[in-house]
């Protein structure tokens, strides 16, 4: 079905917006089990890190305990792998008895009681991508209203096993069905990603309608090459991705891996940068029960946090590519701040970049610039001064920029003090 097909066939369809319920106006945070556990379901034998309720009460544990949850990290979500393998006798999706004795809604309290929001994973297709039971179109009242009822907090909806068609009405109606739980549920869509994620097969219109984040491209792995993959392909395609960014509707470049095992510490700080910069949802995935002290301090940097949760809400673009091997990436922020982040694509030393705000298309005038990662400040920065920066191999210095005006507004001293 070619996409003009696909536009008459939604407009059969009777809509209420999954934004009307209003959740999502900054980039959603927490951590997610898919990553760092996959579909580890051998409870008998690793019992620590199996996919049951005592692996997210441990990870609602440490958002509440060890400062995340202040941070803005609020979603403990569960990936592929939680149910049972057959519906109940009313045709009800339920976990696996074993792995979740105390059954969904016990856990959602467990985790509302910390002041955290539980997320949850359902397949619109036969059977998830693991092969558990999937919410075929019949099942998608029926499932929304069951999540309801557990007071879950946000729905990933896969697309494994399903067919362009099934996807294209599945979408929407998943999105209606939510909304007359009267719950308010953050819905994240994988639809862009079966349709390679671009126009005219992806309809960013109609997604930002529909959905409050969705994925558009491939799983996440666990390594730099990875990571790069995937700003590649945002940045090749940032004339489609950015425009459709905005309060309540999201790019999804896939979780946060820093604190694993595939990045350096100067990989791990490029990554925070880079989704700061795309306006991306900052979902971990990782054990935040053994976490190291960079992996913590890069995950709970407060600048970099604020520029990825700016309430304008405005994705960042790729502004440079250049010959040596340094890219250069933009992200404009209310208050008439913005954000750069100067990558280092090399392999071998620390390189100097060249350059100046002028050069980066900055209007002219003096500018404070604070060094996300390091916390040091350049006062008055002239746009025409010549400036130099050293950064590592697969490296980031990132900069939160402020224009220097004679008179600070009280707002703009306000974010500043709040940023540092």
């Amino acid at each position: 079905m070619g996409p003009l097909a696909g536009t008459q066939l939604l407009g059969l369809i009777s809509l209420t917006a999954a934004l009307d319920n209003g959740l999502l106006k900054t980039p959603p945070m927490g951590w997610m089990a898919w990553e760092r556990f996959r579909c580890d379901v051998d409870c008998r034998n690793d019992p620590q890190n199996c996919i049951g309720e005592n692996l997210f009460k441990d990870m609602a544990d440490r958002l509440a305990e060890d400062g995340w949850k202040e941070l803005g990290y609020e979603y403990v979500i569960i990936d592929d792998c939680w149910m049972s393998l057959i519906r109940d006798k009313h045709g009800r999706l339920q976990p696996d008895p074993s792995r979740f004795p105390g059954g969904i809604a016990k856990l959602a309290r467990y985790v509302h009681d910390r002041g955290l929001k539980l997320g949850i994973y359902a397949d619109m297709g036969t059977r998830t991508c693991m092969g558990f039971p999937g919410t075929t179109l019949d099942k998608i009242e029926l499932d929304a209203q069951t999540f309801a009822s557990w007071e879950v907090d946000y729905l990933k909806f896969d697309g494994c096993n399903s067919n362009p068609v099934q996807q294209m009405l599945g979408y929407p109606l998943m999105s209606k069905a939510l909304n007359d739980t009267g719950r308010p549920v953050a819905y994240s869509c994988s639809w862009p990603c079966y349709q390679g994620g671009l126009p005219p097969y992806v309809n960013y219109s109609l997604l930002g309608d529909i959905c409050h984040l969705w994925r558009n491209y491939e799983d996440i792995q666990d390594s730099w090459d990875s990571v790069l993959d995937i700003v590649d392909w945002f940045s090749s395609n940032q004339d489609d991705l950015q425009p459709a960014a905005g309060p309540g509707r999201w790019n999804d470049p896939d979780m946060l891996i820093i604190g694993n095992f595939g990045l350096s510490v100067d990989q791990a700080r490029s990554q925070m940068a880079l989704w700061a910069i795309m306006a991306a949802p900052l979902i971990m995935s990782n054990d935040l029960r053994n976490l190291d002290n960079s992996a913590r301090a890069i995950l709970q940097n407060k600048m970099a946090i604020a520029i990825n949760q700016d309430p304008l809400g405005i994705q960042g673009r790729r502004l440079l590519q250049e010959s040596s091997r340094i890219e250069v990436y933009w992200r404009p922020l209310s208050q008439s701040a913005s954000a750069l982040v100067f990558l280092s694509r090399r392999t071998d030393l620390p390189y100097h970049y060249h350059t100046s705000l002028t050069k980066l298309k900055y209007e002219p005038g003096n500018y404070k610039v604070y060094n996300v990662f390091d916390g040091s400040s350049v006062t008055r920065l002239n746009a025409t001064t010549e400036i130099s920066v050293s950064v590592n191999p697969s490296g980031v210095v990132m900069w939160y920029l402020l224009p220097e005006q004679q008179t600070e507004t009280r707002s703009q001293t306000r974010q500043h003090h709040a940023l540092l």
